[in-house]
C-alpha cells in the first residue's frame, strides 16, 4: 500500500473512533487484504483441516472490533496491530478449546524450535509458545511485539519496522533477544502451558 493509502486509512481509523460509521464502510475495502494476508499467516501454523479459514478468522476480528467502541485508533500500525493481536488470540482460545477437549487440560513443554514444526499436536505447541511470549511481554513490551508479528503474523522485518516506528535494526536487536529469552524459558522445563 502506497504512502497515500496508508494516510487514508489513518484519517478512516481516527474518523471512526470519532463515531462517524460511514467511515468504516469506506475503510473496510482498504484494510481487508491486509487483514486477509494477516490470517493466512496465522493460520499457516495451524493443523491442516482446521474449523477456521483465513476469510473466518478476518470476519471475528471484524465482528469484535465493530463490537469494541471507544478504541482510539493511533494509526494503521495501531489497527494492525490490534487486528495482529485479536487473531493471535482467537487462535490460542480455539486451541486451548481443542486441547481440553482432547487432553483435560494437561501442560506440555516445548522449545521454539519445536514450535516452529508442525507437529503431531499444533494446538499445545501454540499454547506453550503463546503463555512463554505473554509472560515475556512483561519484561519487554515492543519485543514480545516483535515476535508476534514476525512469529505469528507472518510480516517481514521491513513490515515490522513500519508497524512499531522503528528501525529495522531495532526489530533484529528485538527479534534475538526475544529469541533467546523464549528459547531459554521454553527449554527450562519450568514453563507450563495454561
Amino acid at each position: 500500500m502506497e504512502l497515500s493509502g496508508k494516510n487514508e486509512v489513518t484519517r478512516l481509523l481516527q474518523a471512526w473512533s470519532a463515531g462517524d460509521e460511514s467511515a468504516l464502510d469506506k475503510l473496510t475495502p482498504l484494510i481487508y487484504a491486509e487483514l486477509r494476508r494477516l490470517a493466512h499467516h496465522y493460520m499457516v501454523r495451524e493443523r491442516p483441516g482446521h474449523t477456521l479459514q483465513p476469510t473466518a478468522l478476518v470476519n471475528e476480528v471484524y465482528l469484535r472490533l465493530v463490537d469494541s467502541p471507544g478504541i482510539e485508533w493511533q494509526s494503521r500500525s495501531h489497527f494492525f496491530g490490534i487486528c495482529a493481536r485479536l487473531m493471535r488470540r482467537i487462535l490460542i482460545d480455539s486451541a486451548r478449546s481443542r486441547r481440553y477437549q482432547k487432553r483435560a487440560g494437561n501442560a506440555v513443554h516445548i522449545s521454539l524450535e519445536e514450535a516452529t514444526i508442525t507437529g503431531a499436536e499444533p494446538a499445545d505447541e501454540l499454547i506453550a509458545l503463546d503463555a512463554a511470549l505473554s509472560e515475556f511481554a512483561d519484561i519487554d513490551e515492543r519485543a514480545s511485539r516483535v515476535v508476534e508479528l514476525r512469529f505469528f503474523g507472518g510480516l517481514s522485518v521491513d513490515e515490522v519496522a513500519n508497524f512499531l516506528g522503528v528501525s529495522q535494526e531495532t526489530v533484529f536487536r528485538d527479534w534475538r533477544l526475544a529469541k533467546t529469552w523464549l528459547l531459554r524459558r521454553l527449554s527450562e522445563g519450568g514453563h507450563r502451558a495454561v
